[in-house]
Formats: C-alpha cells, structure tokens, sequence
C-alpha cells in the first residue's frame, strides 16, 4: 500500500496542469511516459494495471487506453495472456526515428525562418535562456533541461502549423526519449546541446533557411551520434558480464 501511495503522490506532483484539464487517460499517459523516459521503469518491467489504476485513482479503462497507445508508439510491449512490458531501446527504431526527425526538423526550421514571426523567435529566445539557467544551476537539472530540449523542438514544428508533420515528428521522438535522455550526463553533452540550441534560434533570427537547415541538421547529426556511441556502450558492457 506505501508504494502505491507514493506513486499517487509522484502522479499528483509531476503533472503539469490541473487534474480537470486534461483527460485521466492522458494523465496516465504522461505519467507512464515521463517514468519511462527517465528510466524510473526499466526496460523489461511490467506494467501491472491494477496497480496503476488504484494509484492513479482512475479505473482500468485510462489505463487501458494510455498503455495501448504507449503501446502503438513502440515503449511498451504487450503480450497477450502475458501482460504488457516496457520494451527495450532497439537501435532499429532509433535509426529510423533520427531518419524522420532528420527529415521534417531540418525542413521545419527552414519554413520557420522564412516566417520570421517575432512571437515565435521570442519563445524561442526565452527558451534559450531558461536552458542557461538550468545550466547554471550548482546542480544540472536534467529532467528540466530535457523538458526545455523538448519545448524548443516542439515550438519550431508548431509554428510551421503542419499538424500532420508535428504527429510524425512527435512517434519518432517518443521512440528517442530514453536514449537521448541516456545521453544527457555523458561528455559535457548538456553544454553542447545548449549551444547547438542556441544556434539553431541565432539562424532563425537571420531569416536565412539554409543556414537554418544546416544548423538543424548539425544538431540532430551530433544527438545521433551520441545515442550511437551510448547504446555501444551499453551493449559492450551487457556482453562482458555474459
């Protein structure tokens, strides 16, 4: 019973906005999803429903509903008469997610300089300084970095006002959060992210989309080759204690 009352206390601190203002099984989701981003859920962990629904205080139903389409974005892994698991970090779909992320990021922040709205920009700007500030900190936050990295790619895609591409681009980073997030203490990564953010904004903010691409297409290249290099890493370490 403790464990599940601190998970209901997890739920109600971390969600963002009031309970009313979003569906319970969006609670769930965003709930579930931020766990596993931040590999508080190991992968291979089951996700036990009864559990979930008595913590969350909702009924099976939203969570139902949030597994299943965690589920259809490739986090989770259900199994029938087996129950539903948090899947592994596959290095197939983090090439495949980097290869869409590739495509309609570089392509988004070219249409977006040319906008040249001033209202973006200035959320944009905004966004970069909190990033410094988090930086700043005696104590690199890093699930907040990671919520900022996130707003400022979700800004740039917004502003294009393709709903259709924002849905793309949002199924490919799903699959990228656990890796990326991986990466994140590794190598002054925080730093480096930071300044190829600030980039992309700084080519924004001259209305020249070739050099808003390029400066795209530099980060996301570096952010690949993180992930690559984390997840050797990772599998060499995994085959030596074999």
């Amino acid at each position: 019973m403790a464990s599940k009352l601190k998970l209901a206390s997890e739920l109600s601190s971390r969600l963002d906005v009031p309970a009313d203002d979003r569906s319970k099984s969006q609670q769930v989701y965003d709930f579930l999803r931020r766990r596993i981003r931040a590999l508080d859920i190991p992968a291979g962990a089951p996700l036990r429903k009864d559990e979930i629904a008595l913590a969350c205080g909702v009924s099976r139903a939203p969570v139902n509903e949030a597994i299943a389409r965690l589920a259809a974005e490739g986090l989770i892994d259900v199994f029938p008469q087996n129950g539903s698991f948090v899947s592994p970090i596959r290095m197939q779909d983090i090439r495949e997610s980097m290869f869409l992320r590739m495509a309609i990021e570089v392509e988004a922040v070219k249409r977006v300089a040319r906008q040249g709205d001033a209202d973006v920009i200035g959320r944009l700007e905004e966004n970069i300084r909190a990033q410094a500030r988090a930086l700043e900190a005696k104590k690199v936050n890093l699930v907040l970095f990671d919520d900022l990295d996130e707003a400022l790619h979700t800004e740039i895609i917004r502003a294009t006002e393709l709903p259709r591409a924002m849905h793309l681009l949002e199924t490919a980073r799903v699959i990228l959060d656990r890796p990326r997030f991986l990466t994140l203490p590794v190598d002054h990564r925080p730093e480096d992210t930071y300044y190829e953010h600030s980039r992309i904004v700084d080519s924004i903010k001259t209305g020249d989309p070739e050099f808003a691409g390029s400066a795209m297409r530099v980060h996301l290249t570096k952010v690949a080759q993180a992930m690559e290099a984390k997840m050797s890493q990772i599998e060499q370490k995994s085959e030596n204690l074999d």
